[in-house]
């Protein structure tokens, strides 16, 4: 069974990154939660990022607000893929510094990035890659997408109807 890393910067990070938690939960993916923070605890970080395939992960969600460099630390040392989600903190630029800190990543760092806040779609992005490999999850992920579909038809039919 895959497992998936939800890590992020700090507490006040979680109301968002739950959302990627909730999903993977969803999915029947096991998901475990940690707070790493790229500045004040260098050394879980490296510990973290370099032993997380080891540890028996398959994919690496990072969240961080602010200079938000938690996401590609964890790329930089882990051959795992990373997700990145750029948080909206208190201390943030409208969220941009978080967005470009996660996206502009040199060559030979990938981090996928999903939006600002989008914790949901990385939740999804990381069962789609599980799912490549494990039928089981891209059965799930098939029935979530038609769900999907089936709930837009639905709010379709219901407008046409008020008008």
């Amino acid at each position: 069974m895959s497992k998936v890393a939800v890590v992020m910067g700090s507490t006040s990070d979680l109301p968002v990154m739950q959302d990627a938690v909730d999903i993977l939960k969803g999915f029947d993916i096991e998901v475990d939660v940690d707070i790493v923070s790229a500045h004040r605890t260098p050394e879980k970080l490296f510990d973290f990022s370099k032993n997380a395939h080891k540890n028996g992960y398959s994919v690496i969600i990072a969240g961080a607000g602010g200079a938000a460099h938690l996401p590609g630390m964890v790329a930089s040392l882990s051959p795992l893929p990373v997700i990145g989600v750029p948080v909206k903190s208190s201390n943030s630029i409208d969220g941009w510094d978080s967005v470009l800190s996660i996206l502009q990543m040199p060559g030979g760092v990938p981090v996928a990035t999903v939006a600002l806040n989008g914790a949901k779609n990385a939740g999804i992005l990381a069962a789609q890659i599980i799912g490549s490999s494990d039928k089981c999850v891209l059965d799930k992920i098939e029935i979530y997408k038609e769900g999907l579909k089936e709930k837009v038809i639905k709010g379709a039919k219901e407008v046409q109807k008020g008008n």
